[in-house]
């Protein structure tokens, strides 16, 4: 039987990225459903550290992000050259990108960019939770202003062609309130009423089983117990804390939308730790993990 193939990139190289794909790579697990392959600025198959006078661990920089846009690009090369069948990647560093001058927030721009996809979406996957953000990386006073019918009709849309592929045929989507108790009927603020309730009722007609808005913090437990299949969360901490507070760790990210199959760990770069040997790899193996179960799904299914 022929492993489908799956690029580790190990992120920004000051952090603990290579030593969490090294050890992702070298899981008994990993390597049972796969053939991992390193993606790094140096040798990272051994975790090392890289020798650069520019780049040192544990510590921000315009070089290591640098260092880690390339190794990106180079993935995504691959992947659509058909080199490899999906990418798994460690956690960047946001200043660092900025340092470098370059102009993406993370991965999911990025990644949209080079593959020239139109419309993506952030998921996180998880055996309890699944959430998908309508905004991601973005001041929250910039929140309302972005929560139109547009985004939220193609949020909705994106969601509901891309859950099947998670081995879920007819999936329940709840949309999450913005405001506190879903805007009470407009006393807590109009966005809910005037924007995402008119956006639910249009993707039912579209044939989307879509309820809500639902008040946020209630649905992500409705969701965690069944009664949903995914939730549409309005901002960032708003969707990532119930999924990270059940399965922190063990959750991962993947980018829907995309040509290609990209997931990545739940968290960041942890320079904190970067270089000392202990960091968790848990999140970086179910990451690849789930790159290679969606491999194998698109080759039986193409």
């Amino acid at each position: 039987m022929v492993l489908p193939r799956i690029a580790l990139t190990v992120g920004d190289p000051a952090g603990i990225g290579p030593e969490i794909a090294a050890k992702a790579a070298a899981d008994p697990s990993v390597r049972a459903l796969c053939e991992p392959v390193i993606f790094a600025p140096f040798d990272g198959a051994q975790g090392r550290p890289p020798q650069s006078d520019d780049i040192r661990m544990g510590e921000v920089s315009a070089a290591a992000g640098r260092a880690a846009y390339e190794t990106i690009v180079r993935a995504v090369e691959a992947a659509k050259r058909g080199e490899v069948d999906a990418i798994a990647t460690a956690p960047i560093n946001k200043l660092a990108f900025a340092q470098a001058g370059l102009p993406w927030k993370g991965h999911t721009d990025l990644l949209a960019e080079l593959c020239g996809a139109r419309r993506v979406a952030m998921m996180f996957h998880s055996p309890r939770l699944k959430v998908v953000l309508a905004t991601v990386h973005v001041p929250l006073s910039a929140v309302p202003a972005l929560i139109t019918r547009e985004t939220i009709d193609a949020v909705l849309s994106l969601t509901a062609e891309s859950l099947p592929r998670f081995g879920i045929k007819a999936p329940r989507i709840a949309v999450a309130g913005l405001n506190p108790h879903a805007g009470e009927a407009g006393v807590l603020g109009p966005e809910d009423a005037a924007v995402l309730a008119p956006a639910v009722v249009a993707a039912r007609a579209r044939g989307i089983d879509a309820y809500g808005p639902l008040p946020a913090d209630t649905v992500f437990v409705r969701a965690s117990r069944g009664e949903f299949d995914c939730v549409v969360a309005c901002y960032h901490d708003q969707g990532l804390i119930p999924v990270k507070l059940l399965s922190f760790g063990r959750a991962v990210n993947v980018t829907i939308g995309l040509p290609i199959i990209r997931t990545s760990v739940d968290h960041g770069t942890a320079f904190d730790i970067a270089g000392q040997g202990v960091a968790d790899a848990g999140s970086m193996i179910a990451a690849v993990t789930l790159a290679a179960q969606l491999a194998k799904s698109r080759e039986s299914s193409g």
